[in-house]
């Protein structure tokens, strides 16, 4: 299992490569929302202070019996550039008249 978080981080990094990896490249695609569904477990330590965790289960994974409860969520991720707030370009540089 992996953190939820580590899971978006991933993406993230993958994502990057992929709009790296398109520069320079005639045909180009708009990064529009990316839709996340997962096996989660959610675990809460019982400690004070404790944080809710949410772990993504691996393929054919199941909760520990008795210990936590196995749950499906599904994201929509809308990626956006730091400043500007557009859509990424999996793909070099954008042209006048692009979103």
């Amino acid at each position: 299992m992996i953190e939820l978080a580590d899971l978006i981080e991933q993406l993230r990094r993958e994502l990057t490569t992929a709009v790296s990896a398109g520069a320079g490249e005639e045909l180009r695609f708009e990064l529009g929302p990316v839709e996340l569904e997962a096996a989660v477990v959610v675990e809460r330590a019982t400690t004070a202070g404790a944080k809710v965790r949410f772990w993504v289960l691996d393929a054919g994974g199941e909760a520990k019996a008795g210990t936590s409860a196995t749950h499906r969520i599904k994201l929509t991720l809308d990626p956006r550039i730091g400043s500007s707030g557009g859509r990424p370009w999996v793909s070099g540089d954008t042209e006048d008249g692009e979103r």
